[in-house]
């Protein structure tokens, strides 16, 4: 059975195309459920126009599937909308 530090490990190796940071240090991933076979994954992008958000989940699921998990569900939202950290902003330079 997969971790929930095992997923962790994953979405801080997968990088937001446009950013260049990982998701988790990012923020984008909001909830982490699994049992056995199954994970879900509400996460969000940083704008809900983002160009690579159908790319990023697909990454993501295959990621994770290889980690040998049967069943992966990514729900994308926008409630609440991403704020970046102000730790965040300065690492970005914004």
């Amino acid at each position: 059975m997969i971790t929930e530090e095992q997923i962790i490990d994953v979405l801080q190796h997968y990088e937001d195309p446009e950013l260049g940071v990982d998701v988790w240090t990012l923020g984008l991933i909001y909830r982490i459920e699994l049992d056995d076979e199954y994970v879900k994954i509400v996460l969000t992008f940083t704008s809900p126009m983002c160009p690579y958000g159908p790319q990023m989940v697909d990454e993501l699921t295959q990621k994770i599937k290889e980690k040998g998990v049967e069943k992966v569900e990514i729900e994308v939202t926008f409630e609440p909308a991403w704020k970046p950290s102000e730790e965040l902003r300065d690492m970005l330079g914004v």
